[in-house]
C-alpha cells in the first residue's frame, strides 16, 4: 500500500488516538452518562423489508403508521422517479439513504478495470438518485478480499475508485458510508478508521452495522474508536451460539434484543460519542405485524 500523507496520517493518529483516551475517561464516568438523557436515533427500514401485496404509496404509508421515521431503497433501481417522489410525499415519510446495489457484482476492487468503472457508474447513478429523493447519504461496500484478490490490491483499488467518485458527492452534498460487512476487509475499526482519513473528505464516512461486528469483536468498541466518522447505522441483531451450532450465517437468525449484541453498551457509546443519527433495520421483514414488532424492539434498543 502506498503510505498516507503526513495530514491523514497526523489526522488519523490524533482522532483515533483522542477516541481511545476519551474512551477510557468516559469508562471511569459511567455513572454520570448513565443519567444523562438518551440521544435521539431515527429508526428506518430497509425499503425491501416490507411484504405484501402493496403499491409502493401504501408501503411508505404502512410504515408511516407503525412509527417510522424513514425508509432506505437501493440504487440503481428501476423504479421511476415520480413514483418514488409520489410515495415520499403522500406518505410523509422521508428516504433518508440509498444503498448501492451494484457494490457486490461490480466491485471496486475486482482486477478487471471495465467492472470498476461499472462499479464506479452505479455508485455515482446512487449519488445521483439520492439526490434527487432528499436522501442524504449512500451505503457502500467498498471491496472483497479473495484468495487472488489480496488485501493490498483492494484496498488500493477500492480507494482509487472512491477518489473519482468524491467530487460528485461533494457537488450533491450526499456522503458515502462505508459499511462494515463479512468481505475479509478492514477487520478492525483503527485500520477502518485509517481507511477513512486518508481519503481526507468530509463527504465519506463510516455506515457502521452493528450486528455484523458481532462474529468476531464488540460493536461498543468499534464505535468509540470510529467516533465521529460514523454517519448512519445499519440495525441487526447475531447470535454467537446459534451460529456455531447451525453454521456461520444462521447467527443472524436470531429477533433483535435475543443475540448477542450488548444493546446496553452500544446505546453507552453511541451517547459518548454524541451519536444522532439514523438506525435503519436490515433484518427479514414481513408484513403488518412483523414490522410493528420491529419498530417496537427498536424502540427499547435506542431506549437502553
Amino acid at each position: 500500500m502506498h503510505p498516507p500523507e503526513q495530514t491523514s496520517r497526523r489526522r488519523f493518529l490524533k482522532s483515533t488516538g483522542t477516541a481511545v483516551a476519551a474512551a477510557s475517561v468516559v469508562g471511569a464516568a459511567a455513572p454520570l452518562h448513565a443519567a444523562a438523557a438518551t440521544p435521539r436515533i431515527k429508526k428506518a427500514v430497509k425499503f425491501g423489508m416490507v411484504r405484501g401485496p402493496l403499491s409502493m404509496v401504501e408501503k411508505f404509508k404502512l410504515l408511516k403508521s407503525l412509527g417510522f421515521d424513514g425508509v432506505e431503497l437501493n440504487s440503481p433501481n428501476e423504479y421511476a422517479l415520480a413514483d418514488v417522489l409520489r410515495a415520499r410525499d403522500d406518505s410523509g415519510l422521508p428516504i433518508h439513504g440509498l444503498v448501492d446495489s451494484v457494490h457486490w457484482r461490480q466491485r471496486l476492487s475486482d482486477p478487471d478495470p471495465a467492472v470498476r468503472a461499472k462499479g464506479l457508474a452505479g455508485l455515482k447513478t446512487a449519488l445521483r438518485d439520492a439526490k434527487a429523493y432528499g436522501a442524504t447519504t449512500v451505503l457502500l461496500v467498498p471491496g472483497r478480499v479473495t484468495k487472488t484478490d489480496t488485501y493490498d490490491q483492494v484496498y488500493r483499488r477500492s480507494q482509487a475508485e472512491i477518489r473519482k467518485a468524491l467530487p460528485l458527492a461533494t457537488e450533491l452534498n450526499i456522503k458515502i458510508g462505508l459499511e462494515n460487512v463479512w468481505n475479509d476487509f478492514l477487520l478492525s475499526p483503527l485500520e477502518t478508521a485509517r481507511y477513512i482519513d486518508e481519503l481526507d473528505s468530509p463527504m465519506l464516512g463510516a455506515y457502521f452495522d452493528v450486528g455484523n461486528i458481532v462474529r468476531y469483536g464488540w460493536p461498543e468498541h468499534w464505535i468509540r474508536i470510529l467516533g465521529q466518522r460514523i454517519i448512519k447505522l445499519d440495525i441487526k441483531e447475531f447470535s454467537r451460539k446459534k451460529s456455531d451450532e447451525e453454521g456461520l450465517r444462521r447467527g443472524f437468525g436470531v429477533k433483535l434484543l435475543e443475540g448477542d449484541c450488548d444493546w446496553p453498551a452500544v446505546m453507552a457509546a453511541l451517547r459518548e460519542i454524541n451519536y444522532t443519527g439514523w438506525g435503519t433495520a436490515e433484518i427479514p421483514g414481513g408484513e403488518r405485524d412483523r414490522l410493528k414488532e420491529i419498530a417496537e424492539r427498536m424502540d427499547r434498543i435506542f431506549a437502553s
